[in-house]
């Protein structure tokens, strides 16, 4: 592993932190271009990152499983032939059908979300967006009530991982989005990598791809080419990523400000051999 290789690539696109972590220790660390290691960044996509292993929680604890029908809990699907088809897999994997959209200021409200029409068949397509991670909150929000699922992810998932969210955007119904909005520190975003990487065995659920797209599984991104095969990776935009390499041991997080950014150019140096 060379961090050094990875810093000065990350260092030539707008870089603003990157820490690497290996076993124990911290082996990396770097603040750039004014930005500071207490400060909270929006993570935008990679928020994603949180609902598999969330969805994997209700799972153990008998509140849903992952190939439970949306028609099952939100009554309105039940009489559309591709909606009462989707499953709470194919939302998580972005497979359910809905077409692009439903990102940054315009993720939709759970009523919203459950309204759309889908484009595709369900299954038949990856379609990256925010719309269903909305339609899996809403029907989350139904099995926990009155407890949210923001709230159910700190009580289950970021408590036991010691981290902190700094904030969360919050939508004009005063619910928060679940596709992106979480702000955390740097130091955070990796605790939360690093807990992901111990329990990895109870979420392997959600680094399986789908047939309709193999890298991609439960708000997860698989290897790209040039990275470990077993790494997976949280993606959002500008250049954020929290990527996690089993193999090596290893979590790494970046926060950036640039479009020229690639995840596959900096772990081809990170993971050089």
């Amino acid at each position: 592993m060379d961090a050094d290789a990875a810093l000065d690539y990350a260092r030539k696109h707008a870089l603003q932190a990157f820490v690497v972590a290996r076993g124990d220790d911290v082996v990396a660390e770097a603040y750039d271009n004014g930005f500071d290691a207490a400060a909270a960044h929006p993570l935008f996509s990679g928020t994603k990152s949180f609902w598999g292993v969330a969805a994997l929680c209700a799972q153990d604890d008998g509140l849903l499983t992952l190939d439970d029908p949306v028609a099952a809990t939100i009554a309105s699907w039940q009489d559309d032939p591709w909606k009462r088809r989707v499953t709470l897999r194919m939302l998580l994997s972005l497979t359910s059908g809905f077409g692009f959209g439903g990102l940054g200021s315009a993720v939709p409200t759970y009523d919203r979300a459950l309204a759309t029409a889908l484009k595709n068949e369900p299954g038949s397509t990856f379609t990256y967006g925010g719309i269903p991670l909305q339609v899996f909150g809403a029907v989350l929000a139904r099995k926990l009530s009155p407890e949210t699922p923001h709230e159910f992810l700190q009580r289950r998932v970021l408590e036991r991982a010691t981290v902190r969210v700094a904030n969360w955007r919050k939508l004009i119904d005063g619910t928060q989005p679940l596709p992106t909005g979480a702000f955390l520190t740097a130091r955070d975003w990796l605790a939360y990598g690093r807990y992901v990487l111990r329990e990895r065995a109870k979420f392997a659920a959600c680094f399986e791809g789908s047939s309709a797209n193999p890298r991609y599984g439960l708000g997860w991104w698989l290897a790209p080419a040039g990275a470990p095969p077993d790494l997976f990776y949280a993606s959002g935009s500008g250049g954020q990523a929290m990527y996690v390499a089993p193999s090596e041991n290893a979590v790494a997080v970046h926060f950036g400000k640039s479009a020229s950014y690639k995840h596959e150019a900096l772990l081809k140096r990170l993971f050089a051999r």
